[in-house]
Formats: structure tokens, C-alpha cells, sequence
């Protein structure tokens, strides 16, 4: 028997086995039990994350043997000719090899006759953003009155490149990224099921590379195995995709918070040195400090953090370093970076100069903190006895203020003032 990828094998089969879309599933749910299926739908989202597996799942759901259910059974005929592309009531076709208007009139024509065996003649359209400006048109007059037997399912990963004629007659559903921890604990699962040993940060390497696509983390996963067989490690995993561990990572965050410009240097030139993929890097370092900022407002609250357990403690002992303003100056200066490297000449001293400046504005003491401290200690002093005859008295001049001078030695050795370029 021929061997079949991951990302064939593990491909979702019911509602329930499809990953981090639960606002999706739930609604095409209630939609099949209450009776109250649509004539057409769009799946709009990145690729890797479930729209052509949810559109086979759906149809299914329409057009199995006990259906319409939510529960196909994926025995049947009809399901298991769906799961494999062959049923004639379910036309699956490629927007971008067919984006013209012949082939949209022999679609046209080939949906008014009725379905042979299913309760639907269903039309699945992936890339439909690839069909021409013609094709659209000729499809709108029966994407709005299409026969009772007839459903349109479309997939996209450019929303905005379909006509407003043709979104105004779907359901649209905008189908997100797959988080981290989510991607990490179905990986955990094939795993176990596969016979294959990894560690924790492995599995969190090979989430972190997918970007959010299940597809692409299964895809990896595959790779990773031929690479390595059954065992695998976090090393592995770096070595393949130009990585950088997670925890040099988080030791690259607590250099910066710390303004500690050698242990930034050090770093930086080890990835360089290692052949690790800069512009990632800098793409990981703005992820970990959004999460960062994200844990000193919320906490712990995984519904907006997109991070592991392991990840989550490393943000409670870099939370303490420094506070919320100087997290949002150093992401400000990574995402000016980000737009700058494209045409950086050379990106590692870019990125060296950029992170020193982070480092810089992570420690630096604000104008707004030097006058809160001010305020605190002449708050703090009894006031001066006024004397019988009050005489008049040269003002004293600013650097002789005691108060001032107090707060200037306590915050000796940091810079006092706006950072450069700011307003």
C-alpha cells in the first residue's frame, strides 16, 4: 500500500476534529439540525487551516446516507466518494485552472439537473478569487436563484479580491490562524498515535514554523521524520528550518529589558553565525513582545495569549523588568525594523542597531517618571516654618533644588529623557 502523507492521513473528518475554527463549525452545526442551510457559503482564511476540509465535511454533513446530519458517518458510499474527490453530486473544482467564463457555463449548466444519488448537487470552488471579472458575472444570476437542490461552497485566502456582487449572496466565514498551544497538542496527539518520540519545544518549533496552519505543521512534521525517524528533538527541528530555540529567544527578550547590549551582541551574532533565519527572528522577537504586553494587561488569559505554559512563566519573570510603556517603545522599534529590512543592505548590523536602541529604550527613566517622583518627594518633606517677617527672597535656582538633586542621584546612570526620534 502506498504511504500517505500526514496531512492526508490526519485530514479532519467531522466538525470536531477541525482545529481552532469552533465559531465556524458551531454555526454550519446549528445550521443542518434547525433546517436552515444556505444556498451558498465562503470560507475566507490563510492557507493550511481547514476551509477545503470543512467544505468536504459540510457536504458530507448534506449528502450522507443518513444525512442532512452533523454527524456523517464516513462509511457510506456517498462519504467515503466525497473524502476521495469522486462523487458525481459533489463538484470539486480548482478556481485557478478553471477561471473562465466556458467553464463557469458548463458549471451553470450542469447544476440544474438533479442530484443522482445525494439529497444536493453540491459546487465546491477552491481559490475562487482566481475566476475572472467575466466568470463572476456569469455566475451571479445563479449563485442568487439557484435550483433548491443546489449548493455552493467557496474557499478563498483573498477575501478581497471577490467581487462585492458575489460576497452579498454567500455567508461569509472568516476562518482564523490556528494558536500556538492548539497546533502543539494535536501534533502531541499524532504523535503518540504515530509511535513517535518528541520533546515539548520540538513540537512548539514545528508550531512556530507553521504560522498557524495545521497543514503546514503536519507537512513539517512528515519532513521531520524522514530527516530524523522516530525520535525526535528540539535540535532537529531548529536545524531544518533556521529556527532559533525558545529559549534563546526569551534570553534575547530579557537582554533587551535589562538593557544588557553584550548579551544582545552575543546573540545576535550566534544566530547570524548558525545560519538562522534573521528577518524570522525579528518576526518571533515582535511576536514574543506583543505577548509580553498582552500578559502585563491581562495575565494568564489564553483566549489572547498565543503562547505554551512553558512560554506563559518565561512572560511572568520578564513582565517584572519592565513596564507596559517600555514593552510598547521596544515593539515600535522592532516594527519599524520589520519594514526596514527589505532593503537593508545588510540585516545583520540593522538588526544589532535596532535591538541596542530596544535595549536603550527599555531602560530609559521618562520625563513623566522624574516629575511623578519629584511631586512624591516634595509631597513627602514637612513643609518649611514661615518666618514672622517674611523678607524677599532670591528664587532658588533649579539645579540647586534639593528635591530635584534627590531624584537625579536615584536614577544615576540611566538616561533621563525622550529617546531619539520621538516627538
Amino acid at each position: 500500500m502506498a504511504y500517505e502523507v500526514l496531512a492526508r492521513k490526519w485530514r479532519p473528518k467531522h466538525f470536531e476534529d477541525v482545529v481552532g475554527q469552533e465559531h465556524v463549525t458551531r454555526t454550519l452545526k446549528n445550521a443542518i439540525e434547525v433546517g436552515r442551510v444556505a444556498h451558498a457559503y465562503l470560507f475566507v482564511g490563510p492557507r493550511g487551516i481547514g476551509k477545503t476540509s470543512l467544505a468536504r465535511i459540510f457536504a458530507k454533513a448534506l449528502d450522507c446516507e443518513r444525512g442532512p446530519t452533523v454527524q456523517p458517518c464516513c462509511e457510506c458510499s456517498m462519504c467515503r466518494e466525497i473524502a476521495t474527490g469522486n462523487a458525481l453530486d459533489v463538484l470539486e473544482i480548482d478556481g485557478a485552472s478553471n477561471n473562465g467564463v466556458e467553464q463557469v457555463r458548463d458549471l451553470r449548466d450542469q447544476v440544474q439537473f438533479a442530484p443522482t444519488r445525494g439529497t444536493y448537487k453540491i459546487v465546491i470552488i477552491d481559490e475562487v478569487h482566481m475566476l475572472s471579472t467575466a466568470a463572476f458575472n456569469a455566475l451571479l444570476k445563479t449563485l442568487e436563484e439557484p435550483p433548491p437542490h443546489v449548493k455552493f461552497i467557496f474557499a478563498t485566502t483573498e477575501g478581497d479580491k471577490v467581487l462585492p456582487t458575489i460576497i452579498s449572496r454567500c455567508q461569509r466565514f472568516d476562518l482564523r490562524r490556528i494558536q500556538t498551544p492548539l497546533i502543539v497538542e494535536r501534533l502531541r496527539r499524532i504523535c503518540e498515535y504515530e509511535r513517535i518520540t518528541i520533546d515539548e519545544d520540538a513540537l512548539l518549533a514545528v508550531a512556530r514554523g507553521a504560522e498557524g496552519g495545521m497543514r503546514d505543521a503536519l507537512s513539517a512534521l512528515d519532513q521531520l521524520i524522514s530527516f530524523k525517524g522516530d525520535a525526535l528533538t528540539e535540535d532537529d527541528v531548529l536545524a531544518v528550518f533556521g529556527l532559533v530555540s525558545r529559549k534563546s529567544l526569551e534570553s534575547l527578550g530579557t537582554a533587551i529589558l535589562t538593557g544588557d547590549m553584550g548579551e544582545i551582541l552575543r546573540l545576535v551574532d550566534m544566530f547570524d553565525s548558525a545560519g538562522k533565519d534573521m528577518r524570522r527572528l525579528t518576526v518571533e522577537l515582535m511576536e514574543h513582545f506583543r505577548n509580553l504586553l498582552v500578559y502585563q494587561h491581562v495575565g494568564e488569559n489564553l483566549a489572547h495569549l498565543d503562547a505554551t505554559p512553558e512560554q506563559i512563566r518565561a512572560l511572568a519573570q520578564q513582565a517584572t523588568l519592565a513596564d507596559a510603556t517600555r514593552v510598547i517603545q521596544v515593539a515600535d522599534q522592532l516594527a519599524e525594523m520589520e519594514g526596514r529590512l527589505r532593503y537593508a543592505l545588510s540585516v545583520r548590523t540593522l538588526i544589532e542597531m535596532t535591538l541596542i536602541r530596544c535595549a536603550r529604550a527599555a531602560r530609559v527613566v521618562t520625563l513623566e517618571e522624574v516629575m511623578r517622583r519629584l511631586q512624591a518627594i516634595r509631597t513627602s518633606e514637612p513643609p518649611a516654618a514661615t518666618p514672622a517677617a517674611p523678607a524677599k527672597q532670591a528664587a532658588v535656582p533649579l539645579y540647586d533644588d534639593p528635591a530635584l538633586k534627590r531624584v537625579l542621584q536615584e536614577f544615576d546612570g540611566k538616561i533621563v529623557g525622550v529617546e531619539d526620534g520621538d516627538d
